[in-house]
């Protein structure tokens, strides 16, 4: 993948003085040293490409190399001279070649735009299944207010003496010969006058930025929401988009697989035994369920169409009721005794009242007497 130009990396212009170019270099080293981002990977890799941008430009040797040749001036390369004896690594010329035509590397005046964000949001499980409309702020570079966005303090500029105005140059790499943006006016053809006082003709600059944000009803964990033109941005170039990114909050009742929702309801044995009708809670508002006698624990009772309606369309899921018996704790002795007097009426025969605990034995005998045999 082609490099950034290592202007664009600390935000600065061709013109930038030395001063004005270690301010550059701090305020973006410090927002992503790895100190403060610990355990990001992209802030370290940022951090690194702001290193190396600023090791090139604050020596001036290395610039004014740099600034002739792009990149493969200051990579050992021969600065793209005619019968020059190296070729470099191939996947270097064609990685140019191939970032040129599909914008990679922010050259060219075709597909140039700011660098998109990604916003993760957290939603409680009912504002993402009913939607909800959210306040969200978030720092990236905002157009200038005083150039609008230009660079420029009086709106003047002056033809690219690089590249003749056309914003792309030619270079010769041995047998290649190849077309890329001008490294001197980054692909414009045109060079600032005079440099706004405010973004130092960056065009942009660094602010928080506040935006309101619909939620759709129906998103789920992972869906994400494309606000065009809310990304970084970019001198003299359209803005990036901003991804907004949902994560669900754990709910205390519900959980959500698919359209459906889940629940569990706890009942009393005696409940589950003689049968009962129950008040569980929905997503808006209340239901009732009737438990018929004997029934046992993890027993399913399905809530036709109170789930969730799919952002994409589609019918609305249901809601699934698990039952789960708890075992009474906290016990009078009048309720003990009469437990111990209920379990006495069971005689010899439990199995009769117990089902499942009869075919569960079978199985138990069948598996022991495999083992020892």
């Amino acid at each position: 993948m082609s490099k950034r130009c290592y202007y664009e990396v600390l935000g600065v212009q061709r013109t930038v003085g030395e001063a004005d170019l270690k301010q550059a270099f701090r305020r973006h080293a410090m927002k992503s040293h790895p100190d403060r981002n610990p355990g990001d990977a992209k802030a370290e890799e940022r951090f690194k490409e702001i290193k190396e941008a600023y090791e090139v430009l604050g020596d001036p040797g290395k610039r004014q190399r740099y600034d002739q040749f792009g990149h493969d001036g200051v990579n050992g390369h021969n600065g793209g001279h005619a019968g020059g004896q190296g070729f470099g690594d191939l996947g270097d010329i064609f990685g140019d070649i191939f970032g040129d035509i599909f914008g990679g590397g922010g050259r060219g005046r075709q597909a140039r735009r700011g660098s998109d964000l990604r916003y993760v949001i957290e939603l409680d499980l009912e504002e993402a299944v009913f939607g909800v409309e959210k306040e969200i702020s978030y720092p990236t570079r905002v157009g200038c207010k005083r150039c609008k966005g230009s660079g420029s303090d009086d709106g003047k500029t002056q033809t690219c003496d690089t590249c003749g105005g056309h914003g792309q140059v030619r270079m010769q790499r041995g047998i290649f010969s190849m077309q890329q943006g001008c490294p001197h006016c980054g692909g414009t053809g045109k060079i600032i006058v005079t440099p706004c006082s405010t973004c130092d003709g960056a065009g942009f600059v660094e602010d928080d930025k506040r935006l309101s944000v619909k939620i759709p009803a129906g998103v789920d964990n992972g869906d994400r929401i494309r606000l065009a033109g809310e990304g970084e941005a970019a001198s003299g170039m359209q803005a990036g988009d901003l991804y907004v990114e949902v994560k669900v909050r754990e709910h205390a009742i519900f959980q959500r697989q698919g359209n459906d929702l889940y629940c569990e309801v706890p009942i009393r044995f005696s409940q589950a035994a003689l049968g009962c009708e129950m008040v569980v809670p929905t997503l808006d508002g209340e239901a009732s369920i009737k438990v018929p006698e004997e029934t046992q624990t993890h027993r399913l009772f399905r809530l036709r169409g109170k789930g969730v309606k799919p952002v994409r369309g589609g019918a609305t899921g249901d809601l699934i009721c698990r039952v789960v018996i708890e075992t009474p704790v906290n016990l009078s002795s009048d309720q003990r005794a009469l437990l111990q007097q209920f379990e006495g009426t069971f005689g010899d025969d439990p199995n009769k009242h117990s089902p499942r605990e009869s075919t569960w034995l079978d199985a138990a005998r069948t598996f022991w007497n495999r083992i020892k045999a």
